[in-house]
């Protein structure tokens, strides 16, 4: 399954490299570049085993693949998220720590994963973990972003209307699906880790749409499905791109979950690839809820 992996990985990175040569406008700027150059500079040093770079391998690959995607979207689009938008990239990046850590907080319970290779010293070993998981939503966000770029998802002239009950009744399926694998024993609660990669979305979504602030749901109504299938196929790239970086890596994760464990694509189970489409489209929906939180208690205490 090593082979399959390997090869799954470098089909979806030929896929993002013709699409992005199709719908390129400009070159490729410097920034870009250099990010390849890192990465690759990156994987030389990891397989030969090179500290710093093959303990924290992860981080530094994920902050090039940033760079880079983010590098590839201005050659389409002539607008990025780091150059335009620098603070709302930052402010993305910090919220993803805290965002990750709710999933860690439910891991300490379920133990779906665990970390081998981590540096012995708590502060490197710390400065791994939030570097790590700051790159986590920007990933998928810029991944996205690039996917939306190619124009797969045109406009669709169908309206959908999602009514008070539905919302509702979504909302009471996300607050089940994050409460009982949790409830129950954790031997039990160990096979019902998928209810959280989809908790997070049915719980919150609707509370965004009705918020009147960035929704998927609002975006359907209106007959753009793009992002939604954006944040599903970077959900689908970035899965691959984290698992391949992943496997080799010195500090890395190990799946521990009860499910598929003897038939692995690099160390995850390969029904577990499943989950990461989910994950995408939670990432953002997470974000847009916490970014409303956190806009909303700033403009409290900037109050007279």
């Amino acid at each position: 399954m090593l082979l399959f992996g390997i090869v799954m990985t470098a089909a979806t990175a030929t896929l993002l490299a013709l699409e992005f040569m199709r719908c390129q406008t400009r070159p490729l700027p410097l920034r870009g570049w250099l990010a390849l150059a890192v990465l690759v500079a990156a994987e030389f040093l990891m397989f030969r085993w090179v500290q710093p770079v093959a303990t924290y391998f992860t981080p530094i690959a994920w902050t090039a693949y940033i760079v880079l995607a983010d590098a590839m979207v201005w050659s389409m689009r002539g607008r990025s998220l780091i150059v335009h938008q620098p603070r709302e990239f930052a402010f993305t990046a910090l919220l993803s720590l805290p965002l990750w850590l709710i999933f860690e907080a439910y891991n300490l319970r379920l133990r779906n994963w665990t970390y081998v290779g981590l540096p012995a010293n708590w502060l490197a070993r710390d400065l791994g973990y939030a570097w790590s998981y700051m790159t986590i939503t920007p990933a998928v966000l810029l991944t996205a972003d690039l996917v939306e770029t190619f124009g797969w998802f045109p406009e669709s002239a169908r309206t959908l209307k999602f009514s008070p009950s539905v919302l509702a009744g979504m909302m009471a399926a996300g607050a089940l699906c994050l409460t009982v694998p949790v409830l129950l024993p954790p031997e039990a609660g160990a096979y019902l880790f998928a209810l959280v990669w989809i908790g997070f979305i049915l719980l919150l979504e609707p509370a965004n749409y009705r918020l009147r602030i960035p929704s998927l749901l609002r975006e359907i109504e209106e007959g753009r499905p793009s992002r939604l299938c954006a944040l599903l196929v970077a959900g689908w790239i970035c899965g691959w791109l984290w698992e391949f970086w992943n496997f080799w890596a010195a500090a890395r994760w190990q799946y521990v979950f009860p499910i598929g464990q003897t038939w692995k694509i690099f160390a995850m189970p390969a029904p577990g690839y499943l989950g990461f489409l989910p994950f995408a489209v939670e990432c953002s929906v997470m974000l847009v809820f916490a970014r409303w939180m956190v806009e909303k208690v700033v403009r409290r205490r900037l109050a007279p």
